[in-house]
């Protein structure tokens, strides 16, 4: 643990005790004095002699929530009560990355267990149209799991292709209710090209007796709330909930008028209506993370009422950094980057039948890893064709084994990293090669790159090794 991370520590054992004594004075419950309280984690050990079945898996994304955007996180003016609870009760990481730095090659990064250029719908950044997509005869989360006897639904985002040729009921998933596309106004459901998108399996809700105009993220929690109770029987069930929150426009529950306002730009055609340059706030941005919060205190609440609390692996994440009016403190960077603050992610995993609570992990770990970890703990085998990226993490979390040292590599137009150990080695869009010590340096600015010749050119031929086994970016 750093020097920084004990004081941080310290200081959360006394808010504690603290808060405790003042909930004690005012008459304060003591489950709402301890959702209010800091965190107070202990470094990473597993439980190995435990046993368990296999996992229903409910895998929650939330969409442009920045690494600090969370209370446990260090975010001043955000309360998220109910994932600050999700971390008191798992594994907290502070070093958890994104496969990428915007929504749909995250998103194929996690499905497929691989970089996303490795495909050609991967490396749209994001999928802005149908000529590309997941194609439906890649392997997936969802299919192998299937295989291995999951039951499967994803409920809200997919983000990965259009119809009729792309869909995750055509990738593994028996179950789908969401949107397509990468942003939808909350409560018309209408997306970036002014189309109605909602849809039920590959039929748009709208095309049924009547449209669900309510708020989407309501609807959302609604709908998984009932997939966590459903009765399945003796089978296992992966649930992918991806949320739109907290993703522009910036609307919160009850801006109808805000609402309105854009669906009339959509409907006359302006162009990036839903981009909401002229809107927005921080305050607007808060109150959309802490409804956020809400909804997943809604769906676990619902959870542990259907009994299947234990035996679920609950997973919490961002699909990249944040946006506008995210709180990324100390991180540079944002969304689109790969400076830390657009890759660098809030991540909580809980597992009470094999995972102790109030604990926190500075293991370096990415999207794919979680990929080939649920695989693993699930009983499925990767595909031998369409060989993992990911490294399992589950002899780590399981039995308390080693992580060794490896790379975590990322490509954008523009930009690539690579992370070994502590350092990172970065070019941005500027061309110059950097390279930063993210345990003296997490804002990356003392560039050590003059200091550190050797090392620099080590992980940037690194980089350039993984590189050459990807697809080229299409011309532009």
């Amino acid at each position: 643990m750093s020097s920084y991370e004990s004081r941080l520590s310290r200081r959360a054992f006394g808010g504690a005790v603290a808060a405790g004594a003042t909930a004690a004075a005012v008459g304060v419950s003591a489950a709402d004095a301890q959702a209010q309280t800091p965190l107070v984690e202990r470094p990473f050990k597993a439980a190995p002699h435990r046993r368990a079945k296999r996992p229903n898996i409910l895998f929650i994304l939330g969409d442009d929530l920045g690494w600090a955007d969370l209370s446990s996180y260090g975010a001043p003016h955000i309360k998220t009560p109910n994932l600050d609870r999700l971390a008191r009760q798992g594994v907290r990481f502070t070093d958890a990355y994104s496969g990428s730095a915007t929504c749909s090659p995250t998103r194929f990064s996690l499905y497929t267990g691989r970089f996303p250029g490795r495909t050609k719908g991967g490396l749209a950044e994001p999928i802005a149209d149908r000529s590309v997509g997941l194609e439906p005869t890649h392997p997936t989360l969802a299919s192998l799991l299937r295989d291995a006897g999951y039951a499967t639904a994803l409920i809200g985002k997919w983000h990965c292709g259009y119809l009729p040729d792309y869909s995750p009921t055509k990738s593994g998933w028996d179950e789908f209710f969401g949107n397509f596309g990468g942003a939808l106004e909350y409560y018309s459901k209408l997306g970036l090209g002014g189309e109605y998108d909602l849809y039920e399996g590959d039929v748009r809700e709208g095309d049924a007796e009547y449209k669900d105009l309510r708020y989407y993220t309501r609807i959302l929690t609604e709908r998984a709330s009932e997939y966590v109770q459903r009765d399945h029987g003796d089978q296992p069930w992966l649930l992918n909930l991806n949320f739109t929150t907290p993703h522009w426009p910036w609307i919160a529950e009850g801006d109808e008028e805000e609402s309105a306002e854009i669906v009339r730009r959509v409907k006359a055609g302006h162009k990036g209506a839903l981009w909401h340059q002229d809107g927005g706030s921080v305050e607007k941005y808060a109150e959309m993370v802490q409804d956020l919060d809400r909804s997943i205190g809604e769906v676990l609440r619902a959870l542990k009422k259907s009994g299947q609390e234990r035996d679920t692996l609950v997973f919490f994440a961002s699909d990249n950094g944040g946006e506008r009016f995210s709180y990324n403190w100390p991180l540079s960077g944002n969304k689109a980057s790969l400076r830390e603050g657009g890759i660098r992610v809030p991540t909580i995993v809980r597992w009470p039948a094999r995972l102790d609570g109030g604990q926190v992990s500075h293991e370096p770990v990415f999207t794919p890893d979680w990929t080939a970890t649920l695989l693993e703990i699930g009983g499925a085998r990767p595909h031998p064709v369409y060989k993992l990226d990911g490294t399992s993490l589950a002899p780590y979390l399981l039995k308390g084994e080693r992580l060794a040292e490896r790379e975590l590599f990322w490509r954008v137009r523009g930009e690539r990293a690579l992370r070994r150990g502590d350092w990172k080695y970065y070019r941005g869009k500027g061309g110059q090669d950097q390279l930063f010590n993210l345990a003296e340096d997490r804002r990356e600015q003392a560039d050590r790159a003059v200091d550190e010749p050797k090392r620099l050119g080590e992980l940037k031929a690194a980089w350039e090794r993984t590189d050459k086994g990807l697809l080229p970016y299409p011309a532009e």
